[in-house]
């Protein structure tokens, strides 16, 4: 049987493959209590991303490795987890922009109970952007036409739109980590995003909410929020924003 020959560009492409080191963060509550890192070393190519890395380890390697992940291009915002100590979405980091020639840790975000391996409990994040209110709210009958809103108005808010509700930025922030209570970074985003909508009717409502002891006041302005961002949102000028509006609504 004669041997299959590669073309070039298949010569090239495994040419460019590296071997990497994945040092991972394992948890398993049916086990063990304990935390344990475990190191896994494939061969991939370093402009595939880590979600690429992660699915390799668990298809070839280790299937009870647990992780989220659902459109895998930066929309759903389920692949959030820190990688080599930064919030980052796994779809969206390259292997090579974070420097392969050492082992890549990855780990679940922080502030939020681990139920096995990088999968955290998100309910308390998604009971906060509940809390908010983060929906449309008009009063009166139902309208019989399109409400209007002038490109201005729809600019006064357009950054806070992006938010994909992936945790990056709460479970970056110091002042959650430490008090669970806190409605955190994201929450306030999408709050902001219909306080400043000029066809809604419930900002006072919602400003008042953050106006808790658990709201807007437990910023500390460390600007990780915005650091941490995928979606490159000014979470904490937001934040800014939204603590003005209750400042200068008294007088």
């Amino acid at each position: 049987m004669a041997t299959p020959v590669m073309d070039k560009a298949q010569a090239t492409a495994t040419a460019d493959y590296i071997t990497a080191t994945f040092r991972i963060r394992r948890f398993n509550p049916e086990e063990s209590d304990a935390v344990i890192w475990e190191d896994f070393q494939i061969t991939i190519d370093p402009k595939e991303r880590v979600l690429d890395a992660l699915h390799k380890i668990k298809w070839d390697t280790d299937g009870t490795l647990t992780f989220r992940r659902s459109c895998a291009h930066g929309i759903c915002g389920s692949d959030a987890m820190r990688i080599n100590g930064r919030n980052r979405l796994a779809c969206k980091t390259l292997i090579k922009d974070i420097n392969p020639d050492k082992p890549i840790t990855v780990e679940p975000i922080k502030g939020l109970t681990v139920l096995k391996d990088l999968v955290v409990d998100m309910e308390p994040f998604f009971q906060a952007f509940r809390d908010v209110m983060p929906f449309l709210v008009t009063e009166g009958n139902e309208p019989t036409r399109e409400r209007l809103q002038s490109a201005e108005d729809r600019e006064r808010f357009d950054d806070t739109t992006k938010c994909i509700l992936c945790a990056a930025c709460t479970s970056s922030c110091p002042v959650f980590w430490n008090d669970g209570q806190y409605f955190g970074p994201a929450a306030i985003v999408n709050a902001h995003r219909f306080i400043f909508d000029s066809r809604d009717e419930a900002g006072e409502q919602r400003l008042e909410i953050l106006n808790d002891k658990d709201g807007v006041w437990r910023c500390r302005t460390t600007f990780n929020c915005t650091d941490a961002c995928p979606r490159g949102i000014e979470v904490t000028k937001a934040i800014q924003e939204v603590k003005r509006a209750l400042i200068t609504r008294r007088f």
